[in-house]
């Protein structure tokens, strides 16, 4: 699947599967705001239904992957891969200089991803992600130059 600029009518499908990938799930209302600023850019997978996405902001040369989600019926399809590619690629074409995220600790996936496509640790944020059942989970600041 190709990714695709995320959409407006997007936004129901999108909260489902960051409802299905974390646990703090964004909602769709949360989603749209974030989709809506004039700063963010998000991209998808999946047609009709969504099964991917990602949602970035471009401030002043740096840009941000706010959240990346695939519905767990659809991972190990490259389409997480896909979907940070095709980020980069726009973040580039922006001028951006940058791109920074934060990924949990104890998801070696995500970190083994975005190492993948060339991102380094540069920070820790202790305690940043709150889980449903035990502590909270120290975040990876990763950074790739463009």
């Amino acid at each position: 699947m190709i990714p695709r600029p995320l959409r407006t009518d997007d936004l129901d499908g999108a909260a489902r599967v960051h409802a299905a990938a974390f646990d703090t799930p964004w909602s769709a209302e949360a989603l749209g705001e974030i989709l809506a600023a004039h700063c963010s850019f998000g991209l998808g997978v999946g047609a009709p239904e969504l099964c991917g996405f990602i949602l970035c902001r471009d401030l002043a040369g740096e840009a941000e992957i706010l959240t990346l989600a695939v519905d767990p019926a659809f991972r190990r399809r490259g389409l997480a891969q896909a979907l940070v590619r095709d980020a980069i690629d726009r973040a580039a074409t922006m001028g951006t200089l940058a791109l920074f995220l934060e990924v949990a600790t104890d998801n070696p996936a995500a970190i083994g991803l975005y190492e993948g496509a060339g991102f380094r640790q540069v920070g820790l944020r202790r305690g940043y992600y709150a889980r449903a059942l035990g502590p909270n989970i120290d975040a990876l600041v990763m950074r790739r130059d463009l």
